[in-house]
């Protein structure tokens, strides 16, 4: 009786990881809602946020900043978790791993295919606040694109993540009041952090939205790039890293 001998391990190849995102924005073409989530929806909650606020453009700049990190996170994080637990159910998943495509390359594939449509998204939803909302900032728009642009790298990681603990997309949907509900109320952007309870305090500083917020703050009221921008945007992008390897690590084949 003969066996089936496991595939060894791969290093990640650039090849394999574009032919990936190639497949995976093909996919993508062919499903437009998808595409308006991903790309108008933050641009549709700014527009409807500087018109709520319209008789405070004060406040619409103290939060718009903010949220315009946030919103990108929050779609990319719920597209990519259900896109990616979609491959796995349907099967395709299995079947791209039983080829000579390991899950470093599926995973680097899926991030490089929705970090495409991220700064798409990020862009159109910067230049909408900036130059056609009126949102007032001290520091370079530029940054606010790349802050923008990490959080919704932050959020397809996240996705991606998450995408393996799910067994339907109803559940990878309820994963997100769990990891994304609890950063958005600690993150600083309804009260400073250091005005919360000490031990909520503790948590925000150690969930990634918290920076991301405190990056766009700082080129909100700052001219000149800052260390602490600098610190805020390099944990961003450490934590999408981070949680890009866990994906990897805990991606399954299939649904249990």
């Amino acid at each position: 009786m003969s066996t089936t001998t496991p595939a060894p391990t791969r290093a990640l190849s650039a090849s394999r990881t574009t032919a990936t995102a190639a497949r995976v924005l093909r996919q993508l073409r062919h499903d437009p809602r998808t595409i308006a989530l991903m790309v108008l929806i933050p641009c549709v909650m700014l527009f409807l946020l500087r018109y709520v606020f319209d008789g405070s453009a004060r406040t619409f700049d103290s939060i718009g900043a903010s949220l315009l990190g946030i919103f990108p996170l929050i779609t990319m994080f719920l597209v990519t978790s259900i896109a990616t637990l979609r491959e796995r159910t349907s099967g395709t998943l299995e079947r791209l791993l039983a080829m000579p495509l390991g899950k470093g390359d599926l995973i680097a594939g899926y991030a490089l295919a929705f970090g495409t449509l991220a700064i798409i998204q990020s862009a159109l939803a910067t230049g909408l606040a900036v130059w056609f909302l009126g949102l007032e900032v001290t520091g370079s728009p530029w940054l606010l694109l790349l802050v923008a642009l990490l959080d919704a790298l932050l959020g397809t990681a996240l996705g991606l993540f998450v995408s393996a603990f799910a067994a339907s997309e109803f559940q990878a949907v309820q994963f997100m009041p769990a990891v994304i509900f609890p950063q958005i109320l600690l993150c600083g952007l309804f009260t400073p952090r250091d005005n919360m309870h000490p031990v909520l305090e503790a948590i925000s500083n150690v969930l990634p939205m918290s920076y991301a917020v405190d990056g766009m703050n700082e080129v909100l009221t700052h001219t000149d790039l800052t260390a602490a921008f600098i610190q805020d945007t390099a944990i961003v992008t450490g934590t999408a890293l981070l949680v890009l390897t866990l994906g990897a690590a805990t991606l399954k084949r299939r649904t249990a």
